[in-house]
């Protein structure tokens, strides 16, 4: 076998894998999941999960970077700097949550098993969540700098509108009433209401 088949079935099986914790881990809780409910579901033998991955906490990391670093970029991209901070919130809260529904599972594996991390882990995700938070507080401070917004504290805005989001991952089904553009698009305007926002700039 050519070093580019043997890396491309590594791959393969690394995501198998973590496909597989992912699926655990959202069903039976990181606590409750073992290596062995892990390989089954990818269709391996046990003793497969420590040779793509250091341990179950490595893939409970692998998860939750992947889906940090991904909502980071719909935040980023969401986000238009010269834009009024009433559009720009509605923007990103309303991208950031149809996010959230759209990738439900994963979204809550990584939000809601947080505390299972190594600290050294948690806070590389702490990093990143930090990077999300700044930029939708910025957007809050302007607000408030240039009186489109009128709160006493934007830090506590800040993680009442981001905590919105998180949130719809708890509750959100593919089956659902409401499609995730439909939520994107409602929180964005609670979110509004959140800041109060004093004028439509929209």
């Amino acid at each position: 076998m050519s070093e580019a088949a043997s890396q491309g079935r590594g791959a393969a099986a690394r995501a198998r894998l973590l496909e597989a914790a992912l699926y655990a881990f959202a069903t039976r809780g990181f606590h409750g999941t073992g290596t062995r409910d892990i390989a089954q579901g990818a269709g391996m033998s046990p003793a497969a999960v420590y040779v793509h991955h250091r341990s179950k906490e490595d893939l409970l990391f692998a998860l939750s970077e992947a889906a940090h670093q991904d909502v980071q970029v719909v935040v980023i991209a969401a986000d238009d700097p010269g834009a009024t901070p009433a559009v720009r919130l509605r923007a990103v809260v309303r991208e950031y949550t149809a996010w959230h529904a759209r990738r439900h599972t994963h979204a809550r594996v990584a939000q809601y098993e947080m505390e299972a991390l190594s600290a050294d882990h948690r806070a590389e995700i702490v990093r990143i969540r930090r990077a999300i938070d700044d930029r939708v507080r910025g957007i809050i401070d302007a607000g408030v700098a240039d009186g489109s917004f009128a709160v006493d504290s934007t830090r506590l805005a800040t993680v009442a509108v981001l905590s919105l989001g998180i949130d719809v991952a708890r509750w959100y089904r593919d089956d659902g009433t409401w499609s995730p553009d439909e939520i994107g698009e409602h929180y964005s305007q609670l979110a509004l209401g959140l800041v109060r926002c004093t004028r439509d700039l929209t």
